[in-house]
């Protein structure tokens, strides 16, 4: 039960952080602005289509909250680098 709370903080503080790297591509504006924003949304959509069917068939919480720190991380990395 620790870890999971632990990895739903680390989970909260990493998307946060995602969040301020988003706000800073899109304050840009231009075509990487909208880019972005197209990405946000179709990736929301797709991990809340794609884990709601995950939970239904069984897929432990802690794995669908793992799956969410590696995407998070993901986007934290590529928006790093810009």
């Amino acid at each position: 039960m620790l870890n999971t709370f632990c990895d739903i903080t680390m989970l909260a503080a990493e998307s946060q952080h995602v969040v301020g790297l988003r706000l800073g591509k899109i304050a840009l504006g231009g075509q990487g602005a909208f880019d972005e924003l197209l990405l946000m949304c179709s990736e929301k959509i797709i991990a809340a289509g794609t884990n709601g069917m995950r939970i239904m068939a069984g897929v432990s919480f802690d794995e669908v909250v793992e799956d969410y720190r590696n995407i998070v991380q993901a986007n934290a990395v590529r928006l790093s680098n810009h």
